[in-house]
């Protein structure tokens, strides 16, 4: 199973830039995108269909802003959009997609770097898909969840960690949750494959960030423990330059 996982900061916009060329060269089993900024009435998804995908979506009621989603070439048994939380919910940030035993997640995690209001916003969306997660799990023992966490969890995932510690995506309690994520029951599939690895997944368009590779990992694959050792491959598609963020690969015997 290939599985992609790429916030394309506008799905229009990314269209425009051989998006679809793109998906059609590399030939992927499912697609997960994060901040589609549109509605589906907004966007001719004939390319895609034509490459063989059925798509399901979760848009965020205000226009333009946020939303996920997901293409597959396999029929799921079950699509169901969102937490079942309001607030979250009309942001557009998850769809579920079911697959025989297995689940994939497919989520926007909300941006705290305008401080304040969001920045709470943020860390209650981290208690509360924590929760909601762990729930579906006595459920569906088998999940996978990719997306945009909008968190570097190590200094190895962050170009210049020193002086980032007081940045939202960095800050020691985003940090302490992603560890606490990662030590109850989820594996990081990158970082288990690569333990070392420097590789990021999202670079500021500000001082030509990403022709230096002064980026941040904050785009991840969690899979339940018991699918660890079902890892194939993880990676970063850095050559693909249809966002300010590059698609992160995973290859998974399922």
């Amino acid at each position: 199973m290939k599985i992609i996982s790429y916030n394309v900061n506008g799905i229009r916009a990314a269209m425009k830039k051989g998006l679809v060329e793109w998906v059609k060269e590399n030939d992927f089993d499912i697609v997960c995108v994060q901040e589609t900024k549109a509605q589906l009435e907004q966007v001719d998804m004939t390319p895609f269909e034509e490459l063989g995908y059925q798509h399901f979506w979760h848009s965020a009621e205000k226009k333009g802003y946020s939303g996920v989603m997901t293409m597959s070439k396999q029929q799921p048994d079950m699509v169901k959009e969102g937490l079942g939380i309001e607030k979250y919910d009309l942001e557009g940030r998850l769809i579920r997609t079911d697959f025989g035993d297995w689940t994939l997640i497919n989520c926007y995690f909300p941006s705290g770097t305008r401080g304040g209001v969001r920045q709470d916003f943020k860390y209650e969306f981290l208690d509360d898909i924590y929760q909601w997660i762990h729930t579906l799990r006595k459920e569906r023992p088998k999940l996978i969840l990719v997306g945009d966490y909008n968190i570097a969890h190590e200094e190895i995932d962050i170009h210049n960690p020193k002086s980032n510690k007081k940045t939202s995506g960095f800050l020691p309690e985003e940090r302490a949750w992603m560890t606490k994520w990662f030590d109850n029951e989820f594996t990081d599939a990158y970082r288990f494959l690569h333990p070392e690895k420097v590789e990021y997944s999202w670079w500021s368009y500000r001082a030509n960030a990403r022709a230096n590779n002064k980026g941040w990992r904050i785009d991840y694959q969690s899979v339940t423990d018991n699918l660890k050792n079902n890892l194939k491959e993880a990676y970063h598609m850095n050559d693909a330059m249809h966002s300010d963020h590059c698609p992160v690969y995973l290859e998974i015997n399922m």
